[in-house]
Protein backbone atom coordinates (compact mmCIF):
# COMPACT_ATOMS: atom_id res chain seq x y z
CA UNK A 1 0.00 0.00 0.00
CA UNK A 2 1.26 3.47 -0.85
CA UNK A 3 1.48 5.75 2.18
CA UNK A 4 1.78 9.48 1.50
CA UNK A 5 3.57 11.80 3.87
CA UNK A 6 3.38 15.58 3.79
CA UNK A 7 5.07 18.43 5.59
CA UNK A 8 1.65 19.99 6.06
CA UNK A 9 -1.56 18.93 7.72
CA UNK A 10 -4.94 18.78 6.00
CA UNK A 11 -7.74 20.64 7.73
CA UNK A 12 -11.16 19.02 7.87
CA UNK A 13 -14.60 20.20 8.80
CA UNK A 14 -18.09 18.80 8.97
CA UNK A 15 -20.28 18.80 5.87
CA UNK A 16 -21.88 22.02 4.70
CA UNK A 17 -25.05 20.08 3.94
CA UNK A 18 -26.25 16.49 4.02
CA UNK A 19 -26.81 14.39 0.90
CA UNK A 20 -30.50 14.13 1.84
CA UNK A 21 -30.81 17.91 1.61
CA UNK A 22 -30.06 17.60 -2.11
CA UNK A 23 -32.39 14.69 -2.80
CA UNK A 24 -29.91 11.82 -2.42
CA UNK A 25 -30.84 8.69 -0.52
CA UNK A 26 -28.65 6.24 1.41
CA UNK A 27 -26.83 3.75 -0.84
CA UNK A 28 -28.70 0.62 -1.80
CA UNK A 29 -27.63 -1.48 -4.75
CA UNK A 30 -30.23 -1.43 -7.54
CA UNK A 31 -30.15 -2.78 -11.08
CA UNK A 32 -32.45 -1.86 -13.95
CA UNK A 33 -32.53 -1.61 -17.74
CA UNK A 34 -33.54 1.57 -19.54
CA UNK A 35 -32.86 3.09 -22.96
CA UNK A 36 -30.72 0.13 -23.99
CA UNK A 37 -28.49 0.36 -20.91
CA UNK A 38 -28.01 -1.76 -17.82
CA UNK A 39 -27.97 0.71 -14.93
CA UNK A 40 -26.40 -0.36 -11.65
CA UNK A 41 -26.84 2.13 -8.82
CA UNK A 42 -24.72 2.38 -5.67
CA UNK A 43 -22.12 -0.19 -6.60
CA UNK A 44 -19.68 -0.46 -3.68
CA UNK A 45 -16.00 -0.20 -4.63
CA UNK A 46 -13.35 -0.83 -2.00
CA UNK A 47 -10.24 1.37 -1.98
CA UNK A 48 -6.77 0.09 -1.04
CA UNK A 49 -7.15 1.30 2.57
CA UNK A 50 -10.50 -0.42 3.07
CA UNK A 51 -12.70 2.65 2.54
CA UNK A 52 -15.80 2.07 0.40
CA UNK A 53 -16.96 4.54 -2.21
CA UNK A 54 -20.12 4.28 -4.31
CA UNK A 55 -20.44 4.46 -8.07
CA UNK A 56 -23.19 4.19 -10.65
CA UNK A 57 -22.40 2.02 -13.66
CA UNK A 58 -24.10 2.32 -17.05
CA UNK A 59 -23.23 -0.39 -19.58
CA UNK A 60 -24.71 -1.85 -22.76
CA UNK A 61 -27.74 -4.06 -22.32
CA UNK A 62 -26.32 -6.63 -24.77
CA UNK A 63 -23.74 -7.56 -22.08
CA UNK A 64 -20.88 -7.40 -24.60
CA UNK A 65 -17.51 -6.27 -23.17
CA UNK A 66 -17.55 -2.51 -22.84
CA UNK A 67 -14.77 0.07 -22.62
CA UNK A 68 -15.21 1.96 -19.34
CA UNK A 69 -15.18 5.77 -19.14
CA UNK A 70 -14.68 7.05 -15.59
CA UNK A 71 -16.23 10.40 -14.63
CA UNK A 72 -14.91 11.44 -11.21
CA UNK A 73 -16.32 14.54 -9.55
CA UNK A 74 -17.87 15.71 -6.27
CA UNK A 75 -21.18 16.94 -7.69
CA UNK A 76 -23.32 13.85 -7.05
CA UNK A 77 -23.56 10.78 -9.26
CA UNK A 78 -27.29 10.49 -8.65
CA UNK A 79 -28.08 14.02 -9.77
CA UNK A 80 -28.48 14.69 -13.49
CA UNK A 81 -28.17 18.32 -14.55
CA UNK A 82 -30.84 20.17 -16.48
CA UNK A 83 -28.58 22.85 -17.92
CA UNK A 84 -31.47 24.69 -19.55
CA UNK A 85 -33.07 25.16 -16.11
CA UNK A 86 -30.04 25.49 -13.83
CA UNK A 87 -27.76 27.44 -16.18
CA UNK A 88 -30.10 28.91 -18.78
CA UNK A 89 -27.47 31.09 -20.46
CA UNK A 90 -24.93 28.30 -20.80
CA UNK A 91 -26.15 27.37 -24.27
CA UNK A 92 -26.54 23.64 -23.59
CA UNK A 93 -29.43 21.99 -25.44
CA UNK A 94 -30.65 19.72 -22.63
CA UNK A 95 -33.27 18.19 -24.93
CA UNK A 96 -30.45 16.36 -26.72
CA UNK A 97 -29.05 14.83 -23.53
CA UNK A 98 -30.46 11.84 -21.71
CA UNK A 99 -32.00 12.23 -18.27
CA UNK A 100 -29.00 10.40 -16.81
CA UNK A 101 -26.37 12.97 -17.81
CA UNK A 102 -24.38 14.14 -14.79
CA UNK A 103 -22.95 17.61 -14.29
CA UNK A 104 -20.01 18.13 -16.68
CA UNK A 105 -20.00 14.39 -17.40
CA UNK A 106 -20.54 12.23 -20.50
CA UNK A 107 -24.10 11.29 -21.43
CA UNK A 108 -24.29 7.59 -20.41
CA UNK A 109 -26.94 6.64 -22.95
CA UNK A 110 -24.97 8.04 -25.89
CA UNK A 111 -21.89 6.10 -24.86
CA UNK A 112 -23.55 2.81 -23.89
CA UNK A 113 -25.23 2.72 -27.29
CA UNK A 114 -21.74 2.76 -28.80
CA UNK A 115 -20.25 -0.01 -26.72
CA UNK A 116 -18.94 1.90 -23.72
CA UNK A 117 -19.62 1.82 -20.02
CA UNK A 118 -19.85 5.06 -18.04
CA UNK A 119 -18.94 5.07 -14.35
CA UNK A 120 -20.06 8.05 -12.30
CA UNK A 121 -18.36 8.14 -8.92
CA UNK A 122 -18.98 9.83 -5.59
CA UNK A 123 -15.42 10.43 -4.34
CA UNK A 124 -14.28 9.50 -0.86
CA UNK A 125 -16.03 11.59 1.80
CA UNK A 126 -18.60 13.11 -0.58
CA UNK A 127 -22.27 12.20 -0.51
CA UNK A 128 -22.52 8.70 1.03
CA UNK A 129 -19.01 7.48 0.23
CA UNK A 130 -16.90 6.67 3.27
CA UNK A 131 -13.77 8.43 4.50
CA UNK A 132 -12.76 12.09 4.54
CA UNK A 133 -12.79 14.10 1.34
CA UNK A 134 -9.69 15.81 0.00
CA UNK A 135 -9.83 17.68 -3.27
CA UNK A 136 -7.42 17.20 -6.18
CA UNK A 137 -4.93 15.74 -3.75
CA UNK A 138 -2.38 12.90 -4.05
CA UNK A 139 -4.71 10.81 -1.88
CA UNK A 140 -7.62 11.37 -4.24
CA UNK A 141 -5.42 10.36 -7.17
CA UNK A 142 -4.82 6.99 -5.50
CA UNK A 143 -8.57 6.48 -5.17
CA UNK A 144 -9.09 7.21 -8.86
CA UNK A 145 -6.23 4.82 -9.65
CA UNK A 146 -8.04 2.12 -7.68
CA UNK A 147 -11.31 2.80 -9.48
CA UNK A 148 -9.58 2.66 -12.87
CA UNK A 149 -8.11 -0.71 -11.98
CA UNK A 150 -11.47 -1.93 -10.67
CA UNK A 151 -13.16 -0.82 -13.90
CA UNK A 152 -10.52 -2.46 -16.05
CA UNK A 153 -10.90 -5.84 -14.38
CA UNK A 154 -14.68 -6.27 -14.15
CA UNK A 155 -16.26 -9.23 -16.03
CA UNK A 156 -18.13 -6.82 -18.33
CA UNK A 157 -15.04 -4.67 -19.07
CA UNK A 158 -12.93 -4.71 -22.21
CA UNK A 159 -9.92 -3.86 -20.04
CA UNK A 160 -9.00 -0.46 -21.46
CA UNK A 161 -10.24 2.50 -19.40
CA UNK A 162 -10.65 6.17 -20.31
CA UNK A 163 -11.18 9.30 -18.22
CA UNK A 164 -13.67 11.95 -19.34
CA UNK A 165 -15.41 15.13 -18.24
CA UNK A 166 -15.18 18.89 -17.77
CA UNK A 167 -13.63 21.11 -15.07
CA UNK A 168 -13.10 19.11 -11.84
CA UNK A 169 -13.68 15.97 -13.89
CA UNK A 170 -10.78 17.12 -16.09
CA UNK A 171 -8.45 18.45 -13.38
CA UNK A 172 -8.44 15.14 -11.51
CA UNK A 173 -7.34 13.34 -14.68
CA UNK A 174 -3.88 14.94 -14.57
CA UNK A 175 -3.19 13.57 -11.08
CA UNK A 176 -4.13 9.97 -11.73
CA UNK A 177 -2.64 9.88 -15.24
CA UNK A 178 0.72 10.86 -13.72
CA UNK A 179 0.52 7.59 -11.72
CA UNK A 180 0.02 5.55 -14.93
CA UNK A 181 -2.49 2.90 -13.79
CA UNK A 182 -1.99 -0.24 -15.93
CA UNK A 183 -5.57 -0.24 -17.28
CA UNK A 184 -5.70 3.48 -18.11
CA UNK A 185 -5.53 3.77 -21.90
CA UNK A 186 -6.63 7.35 -22.74
CA UNK A 187 -7.67 10.66 -21.17
CA UNK A 188 -9.82 13.51 -22.45
CA UNK A 189 -9.40 16.46 -20.05
CA UNK A 190 -11.88 19.11 -21.16
CA UNK A 191 -10.99 22.46 -19.61
CA UNK A 192 -9.62 21.86 -16.15
CA UNK A 193 -7.32 24.03 -14.07
CA UNK A 194 -3.95 22.54 -13.20
CA UNK A 195 -2.63 24.92 -10.52
CA UNK A 196 -5.03 25.55 -7.62
CA UNK A 197 -3.05 28.51 -6.29
CA UNK A 198 -2.26 30.42 -9.49
CA UNK A 199 -5.45 29.69 -11.43
CA UNK A 200 -8.23 29.57 -8.84
CA UNK A 201 -7.41 30.73 -5.33
CA UNK A 202 -5.08 33.69 -6.04
CA UNK A 203 -4.86 35.31 -9.44
CA UNK A 204 -1.50 37.04 -9.61
CA UNK A 205 -1.41 36.81 -5.82
CA UNK A 206 -4.80 38.55 -5.43
CA UNK A 207 -7.25 36.41 -3.39
CA UNK A 208 -10.31 35.25 -5.35
CA UNK A 209 -13.35 35.85 -3.13
CA UNK A 210 -16.43 34.73 -5.08
CA UNK A 211 -15.94 31.46 -6.99
CA UNK A 212 -13.53 30.08 -4.40
CA UNK A 213 -16.12 30.76 -1.73
CA UNK A 214 -18.87 29.18 -3.82
CA UNK A 215 -17.10 25.88 -4.47
CA UNK A 216 -17.49 24.38 -0.97
CA UNK A 217 -21.26 24.63 -1.33
CA UNK A 218 -20.96 22.35 -4.37
CA UNK A 219 -18.32 20.02 -2.97
CA UNK A 220 -19.42 19.94 0.65
CA UNK A 221 -22.29 17.43 0.74
CA UNK A 222 -21.16 14.61 2.97
CA UNK A 223 -21.99 12.24 5.81
CA UNK A 224 -18.43 12.41 7.17
CA UNK A 225 -15.88 15.23 6.91
CA UNK A 226 -14.49 17.30 4.05
CA UNK A 227 -11.29 19.20 3.47
CA UNK A 228 -11.66 22.73 4.85
CA UNK A 229 -10.29 24.62 1.87
CA UNK A 230 -11.33 27.99 3.28
CA UNK A 231 -9.23 27.52 6.41
CA UNK A 232 -6.35 26.02 4.44
CA UNK A 233 -6.37 29.00 2.07
CA UNK A 234 -6.10 31.35 5.05
CA UNK A 235 -3.28 29.29 6.57
CA UNK A 236 -1.31 29.02 3.32
CA UNK A 237 -1.16 32.54 1.81
CA UNK A 238 1.97 31.72 -0.22
CA UNK A 239 2.71 28.92 -2.66
CA UNK A 240 4.06 26.22 -0.35
CA UNK A 241 4.11 22.43 -0.13
CA UNK A 242 0.37 22.34 0.48
CA UNK A 243 -0.45 24.05 -2.82
CA UNK A 244 2.29 22.21 -4.71
CA UNK A 245 0.72 18.90 -3.64
CA UNK A 246 -2.34 19.84 -5.69
CA UNK A 247 -0.33 20.23 -8.89
CA UNK A 248 0.33 17.02 -10.82
CA UNK A 249 3.70 16.19 -12.35
CA UNK A 250 2.64 16.58 -15.97
CA UNK A 251 5.90 15.13 -17.27
CA UNK A 252 4.91 11.72 -15.88
CA UNK A 253 1.77 11.58 -18.05
CA UNK A 254 2.43 9.29 -21.02
CA UNK A 255 -1.07 8.02 -21.83
CA UNK A 256 -2.74 9.20 -25.08
CA UNK A 257 -4.46 12.54 -24.43
CA UNK A 258 -7.03 14.64 -26.28
CA UNK A 259 -6.82 17.97 -24.45
CA UNK A 260 -9.49 20.62 -25.01
CA UNK A 261 -9.10 24.22 -23.83
CA UNK A 262 -10.85 27.50 -24.55
CA UNK A 263 -9.89 31.15 -24.79
CA UNK A 264 -13.07 31.99 -22.91
CA UNK A 265 -12.40 30.63 -19.43
CA UNK A 266 -10.14 33.50 -18.42
CA UNK A 267 -9.67 33.24 -14.67
CA UNK A 268 -10.49 29.54 -14.39
CA UNK A 269 -9.48 26.89 -16.93
CA UNK A 270 -7.77 28.54 -19.91
CA UNK A 271 -4.25 28.77 -18.51
CA UNK A 272 -4.16 25.42 -16.75
CA UNK A 273 -5.42 23.31 -19.61
CA UNK A 274 -2.78 24.74 -21.92
CA UNK A 275 -0.05 24.28 -19.30
CA UNK A 276 -0.96 20.60 -19.08
CA UNK A 277 -0.72 20.14 -22.83
CA UNK A 278 2.71 21.77 -22.86
CA UNK A 279 3.94 19.62 -19.99
CA UNK A 280 2.70 16.09 -20.66
CA UNK A 281 5.07 13.54 -22.17
CA UNK A 282 2.48 11.62 -24.20
CA UNK A 283 3.65 10.85 -27.72
CA UNK A 284 0.01 10.64 -28.77
CA UNK A 285 -1.43 14.00 -27.74
CA UNK A 286 -3.71 16.51 -29.40
CA UNK A 287 -4.84 19.99 -28.43
CA UNK A 288 -8.04 21.75 -29.42
CA UNK A 289 -8.74 25.34 -28.34
CA UNK A 290 -12.14 26.93 -28.99
CA UNK A 291 -13.72 30.30 -28.32
CA UNK A 292 -17.16 29.21 -27.13
CA UNK A 293 -19.05 28.40 -23.92
CA UNK A 294 -17.42 25.34 -22.42
CA UNK A 295 -20.44 23.23 -21.40
CA UNK A 296 -22.26 23.92 -24.65
CA UNK A 297 -19.17 23.07 -26.67
CA UNK A 298 -18.55 19.84 -24.76
CA UNK A 299 -21.99 18.49 -25.66
CA UNK A 300 -22.17 19.76 -29.26
CA UNK A 301 -22.60 16.79 -31.64
CA UNK A 302 -19.34 17.48 -33.50
CA UNK A 303 -17.44 17.67 -30.20
CA UNK A 304 -18.91 14.38 -28.98
CA UNK A 305 -18.09 12.80 -32.35
CA UNK A 306 -14.42 13.77 -31.87
CA UNK A 307 -14.46 12.35 -28.34
CA UNK A 308 -15.84 9.11 -29.80
CA UNK A 309 -13.19 8.99 -32.52
CA UNK A 310 -10.47 9.47 -29.91
CA UNK A 311 -11.73 6.82 -27.50
CA UNK A 312 -12.54 4.39 -30.33
CA UNK A 313 -8.91 4.67 -31.42
CA UNK A 314 -7.30 4.11 -28.03
CA UNK A 315 -9.85 2.05 -26.10
CA UNK A 316 -11.10 -0.11 -28.97
CA UNK A 317 -8.16 -0.08 -31.39
CA UNK A 318 -10.20 1.16 -34.33
CA UNK A 319 -8.82 3.19 -37.20
CA UNK A 320 -10.52 6.56 -36.94
CA UNK A 321 -10.09 10.15 -38.10
CA UNK A 322 -7.67 10.74 -35.22
CA UNK A 323 -4.84 9.56 -37.47
CA UNK A 324 -5.35 12.64 -39.67
CA UNK A 325 -5.87 15.20 -36.90
CA UNK A 326 -3.45 18.10 -36.70
CA UNK A 327 -1.57 18.11 -33.42
CA UNK A 328 -3.10 21.48 -32.58
CA UNK A 329 -6.44 22.84 -33.77
CA UNK A 330 -7.36 26.42 -32.85
CA UNK A 331 -10.33 28.70 -33.30
CA UNK A 332 -9.17 32.26 -33.94
CA UNK A 333 -12.04 34.47 -32.83
CA UNK A 334 -13.42 37.44 -34.72
CA UNK A 335 -16.29 38.13 -32.34
CA UNK A 336 -18.83 36.24 -30.21
CA UNK A 337 -19.34 32.76 -31.74
CA UNK A 338 -17.57 33.78 -34.95
CA UNK A 339 -14.10 32.48 -35.67
CA UNK A 340 -11.82 30.77 -38.16
CA UNK A 341 -10.06 27.43 -37.71
CA UNK A 342 -6.29 27.02 -37.80
CA UNK A 343 -4.17 23.88 -37.75
CA UNK A 344 -0.77 24.03 -36.07
CA UNK A 345 2.04 21.62 -35.20
CA UNK A 346 2.76 22.70 -31.61
CA UNK A 347 1.77 24.91 -28.70
CA UNK A 348 2.87 27.61 -28.20
CA UNK A 349 3.23 28.23 -31.93
CA UNK A 350 6.94 28.17 -32.73
CA UNK A 351 6.85 30.89 -35.39
CA UNK A 352 5.16 33.43 -33.11
CA UNK A 353 6.64 36.94 -33.35
CA UNK A 354 6.42 38.49 -29.89
CA UNK A 355 5.93 42.16 -30.62
CA UNK A 356 6.37 45.09 -28.24
CA UNK A 357 3.66 47.76 -28.16
CA UNK A 358 5.00 50.70 -26.16
CA UNK A 359 2.83 52.67 -23.76
CA UNK A 360 3.54 56.22 -24.93
CA UNK A 361 2.14 58.26 -22.07
CA UNK A 362 1.84 58.07 -18.31
CA UNK A 363 -1.65 57.71 -16.84
CA UNK A 364 -3.25 57.46 -13.42
CA UNK A 365 -6.52 56.16 -12.03
CA UNK A 366 -8.32 55.90 -8.69
CA UNK A 367 -7.59 52.37 -7.58
CA UNK A 368 -10.83 51.81 -5.63
CA UNK A 369 -13.20 53.27 -8.26
CA UNK A 370 -14.60 50.68 -10.66
CA UNK A 371 -15.23 53.43 -13.21
CA UNK A 372 -11.67 54.77 -13.13
CA UNK A 373 -9.12 53.16 -15.43
CA UNK A 374 -6.15 53.69 -17.72
CA UNK A 375 -6.71 52.91 -21.40
CA UNK A 376 -4.20 52.39 -24.23
CA UNK A 377 -5.17 51.66 -27.86
CA UNK A 378 -3.28 50.36 -30.90
CA UNK A 379 -4.76 50.26 -34.43
CA UNK A 380 -3.81 47.50 -36.86
CA UNK A 381 -2.78 48.51 -40.37
CA UNK A 382 -3.39 45.01 -41.73
CA UNK A 383 -5.05 41.76 -40.74
CA UNK A 384 -3.28 40.41 -37.65
CA UNK A 385 -3.81 37.24 -35.64
CA UNK A 386 -2.77 37.36 -31.99
CA UNK A 387 -2.50 33.76 -30.75
CA UNK A 388 -0.81 32.81 -27.52
CA UNK A 389 0.59 34.34 -24.37
CA UNK A 390 0.80 38.11 -23.85
CA UNK A 391 2.80 39.98 -21.21
CA UNK A 392 2.40 43.46 -19.78
CA UNK A 393 5.33 45.31 -18.25
CA UNK A 394 4.26 48.32 -16.22
CA UNK A 395 6.26 50.81 -14.23
CA UNK A 396 3.88 51.83 -11.44
CA UNK A 397 3.67 53.62 -8.14
CA UNK A 398 1.02 54.49 -5.56
CA UNK A 399 1.46 57.68 -3.50
CA UNK A 400 -0.67 56.40 -0.61
CA UNK A 401 -0.30 52.61 -0.51
CA UNK A 402 2.37 50.00 0.20
CA UNK A 403 0.82 47.48 -2.21
CA UNK A 404 -1.18 47.49 -5.45
CA UNK A 405 -3.80 45.13 -6.88
CA UNK A 406 -3.66 45.59 -10.65
CA UNK A 407 -6.31 44.22 -13.02
CA UNK A 408 -5.68 44.01 -16.76
CA UNK A 409 -7.91 43.30 -19.75
CA UNK A 410 -7.28 43.12 -23.47
CA UNK A 411 -10.23 44.07 -25.63
CA UNK A 412 -10.98 44.21 -29.33
CA UNK A 413 -12.56 47.32 -30.87
CA UNK A 414 -14.09 47.31 -34.33
CA UNK A 415 -13.33 49.97 -36.95
CA UNK A 416 -16.12 52.15 -35.54
CA UNK A 417 -14.60 52.05 -32.05
CA UNK A 418 -17.14 49.72 -30.41
CA UNK A 419 -15.94 46.97 -28.06
CA UNK A 420 -16.33 43.54 -29.67
CA UNK A 421 -17.77 40.96 -27.21
CA UNK A 422 -16.72 37.35 -26.74
CA UNK A 423 -18.03 34.33 -24.85
CA UNK A 424 -16.76 34.29 -21.26
CA UNK A 425 -16.84 31.97 -18.22
CA UNK A 426 -19.37 29.40 -19.53
CA UNK A 427 -22.41 31.69 -19.43
CA UNK A 428 -21.53 35.28 -20.38
CA UNK A 429 -21.48 36.91 -23.80
CA UNK A 430 -19.68 40.21 -23.12
CA UNK A 431 -16.20 38.94 -22.38
CA UNK A 432 -12.68 40.17 -23.11
CA UNK A 433 -9.91 38.99 -25.37
CA UNK A 434 -7.85 38.08 -22.28
CA UNK A 435 -7.25 38.96 -18.62
CA UNK A 436 -4.32 39.38 -16.24
CA UNK A 437 -3.83 40.19 -12.56
CA UNK A 438 -1.02 41.09 -10.19
CA UNK A 439 -0.62 42.04 -6.54
CA UNK A 440 2.59 44.08 -6.56
CA UNK A 441 3.97 42.48 -3.39
CA UNK A 442 3.91 39.13 -5.28
CA UNK A 443 5.89 40.50 -8.23
CA UNK A 444 8.97 38.28 -7.81
CA UNK A 445 9.31 35.84 -10.69
CA UNK A 446 10.14 32.15 -10.74
CA UNK A 447 13.25 32.54 -12.89
CA UNK A 448 13.39 28.86 -13.81
CA UNK A 449 9.87 28.83 -15.23
CA UNK A 450 9.46 32.35 -16.65
CA UNK A 451 9.97 33.04 -20.34
CA UNK A 452 10.18 36.15 -22.49
CA UNK A 453 6.43 35.96 -23.09
CA UNK A 454 5.12 34.29 -19.90
CA UNK A 455 6.18 35.62 -16.49
CA UNK A 456 5.53 33.02 -13.79
CA UNK A 457 5.29 34.36 -10.25
CA UNK A 458 7.22 32.66 -7.46
CA UNK A 459 4.73 33.51 -4.66
CA UNK A 460 7.38 32.71 -2.03
CA UNK A 461 7.24 36.00 -0.09
CA UNK A 462 5.56 39.39 -0.02
CA UNK A 463 7.61 42.46 -0.94
CA UNK A 464 5.74 45.56 0.07
CA UNK A 465 6.48 48.94 -1.51
CA UNK A 466 7.17 52.26 0.12
CA UNK A 467 4.42 54.78 -0.71
CA UNK A 468 5.42 56.46 -3.95
CA UNK A 469 8.09 53.86 -4.78
CA UNK A 470 8.41 53.22 -8.51
CA UNK A 471 8.50 49.53 -9.36
CA UNK A 472 8.50 47.43 -12.55
CA UNK A 473 5.72 44.83 -12.72
CA UNK A 474 5.57 41.96 -15.20
CA UNK A 475 1.99 40.72 -15.56
CA UNK A 476 1.05 37.42 -17.17
CA UNK A 477 -1.92 37.82 -19.50
CA UNK A 478 -3.64 34.50 -20.07
CA UNK A 479 -3.48 33.00 -23.59
CA UNK A 480 -5.96 34.00 -26.26
CA UNK A 481 -6.55 33.73 -29.99
CA UNK A 482 -8.12 36.68 -31.80
CA UNK A 483 -8.15 38.11 -35.34
CA UNK A 484 -7.97 41.85 -35.98
CA UNK A 485 -8.72 43.29 -39.40
CA UNK A 486 -7.12 46.46 -40.77
CA UNK A 487 -8.59 49.45 -38.94
CA UNK A 488 -9.57 47.46 -35.86
CA UNK A 489 -7.98 48.17 -32.49
CA UNK A 490 -6.45 46.36 -29.56
CA UNK A 491 -7.28 48.05 -26.26
CA UNK A 492 -5.42 47.59 -22.98
CA UNK A 493 -7.41 48.40 -19.84
CA UNK A 494 -5.71 48.73 -16.45
CA UNK A 495 -7.62 49.42 -13.24
CA UNK A 496 -7.76 48.59 -9.55
CA UNK A 497 -10.95 46.48 -9.51
CA UNK A 498 -12.45 43.58 -11.46
CA UNK A 499 -13.01 44.66 -15.05
CA UNK A 500 -15.79 42.17 -15.88
CA UNK A 501 -17.98 41.78 -12.79
CA UNK A 502 -21.56 40.59 -13.27
CA UNK A 503 -24.57 41.05 -10.99
CA UNK A 504 -24.96 38.36 -8.35
CA UNK A 505 -25.95 35.61 -8.12
CA UNK A 506 -23.90 33.94 -10.82
CA UNK A 507 -20.78 31.82 -11.06
CA UNK A 508 -17.86 34.17 -11.65
CA UNK A 509 -14.46 35.36 -10.41
CA UNK A 510 -14.31 38.38 -8.10
CA UNK A 511 -11.49 39.85 -6.00
CA UNK A 512 -12.95 42.00 -3.24
CA UNK A 513 -10.24 41.68 -0.55
CA UNK A 514 -8.28 44.57 -2.01
CA UNK A 515 -5.11 46.23 -0.70
CA UNK A 516 -5.68 49.31 -2.86
CA UNK A 517 -5.78 52.88 -1.60
CA UNK A 518 -5.75 56.14 -3.47
CA UNK A 519 -4.34 56.55 -6.96
CA UNK A 520 -2.25 54.22 -9.07
CA UNK A 521 0.24 55.84 -11.42
CA UNK A 522 1.45 54.17 -14.63
CA UNK A 523 4.80 55.56 -15.79
CA UNK A 524 5.61 55.34 -19.50
CA UNK A 525 8.08 56.82 -21.97
CA UNK A 526 11.73 57.67 -21.60
CA UNK A 527 13.45 55.44 -19.03
CA UNK A 528 10.14 53.77 -18.19
CA UNK A 529 9.90 50.93 -20.72
CA UNK A 530 6.26 50.09 -20.03
CA UNK A 531 4.97 47.98 -22.86
CA UNK A 532 2.59 45.23 -23.95
CA UNK A 533 4.14 42.15 -25.56
CA UNK A 534 1.71 40.47 -27.97
CA UNK A 535 1.93 37.16 -29.91
CA UNK A 536 1.67 37.81 -33.67
CA UNK A 537 1.22 34.70 -35.83
CA UNK A 538 1.29 34.88 -39.62
CA UNK A 539 -0.37 32.55 -42.10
Amino acid sequence: MTVLKHDFEYRFRGPLSSPEDSGARPPQYRKSVDEGAIIERDVAVRMRDGVTIYVDVFRPADEKPAAPLVAWGPYGKHSPTNYAKQFPNAGVDSSKLSKYTGFEAPDPIYWTSRGYAVINADPRGTWFSEGSATFLSPEEALDIYDLVEWAGTQPWSSGKVGLAGVSYLASCQYHVAALNPPHLAAINPWEGWSDFYREVARHGGIPETEFWGYLPSRWGRSKTTIEDMKRETEEHPLLDAFWRSKVADFSKITVPAYVVASWTDQGLHTRGTLEVYKGISSSDKWLEVHGRKKWAYYYEPQSVARQLAFFDRFLKGRQTEVASWPKVRLEVRRRYYDGVARSEREWPIARTRYTKLDLQSSQRYVSTDKHSRAVFDWTFAERTDLIGHAKLKLWMSSPEADDLDVFVALQKLDAQGSVVPFAYFAQFEDGPVALGWLRASHRELDAARSTEYQPVLAHQRERKLAPGEEVALEIEIWPSGTRFEAGERLRLVVQGTDIYPHPRPCVQDLHEASVNRGEHVILAGGRYDSHLLVPVVGD
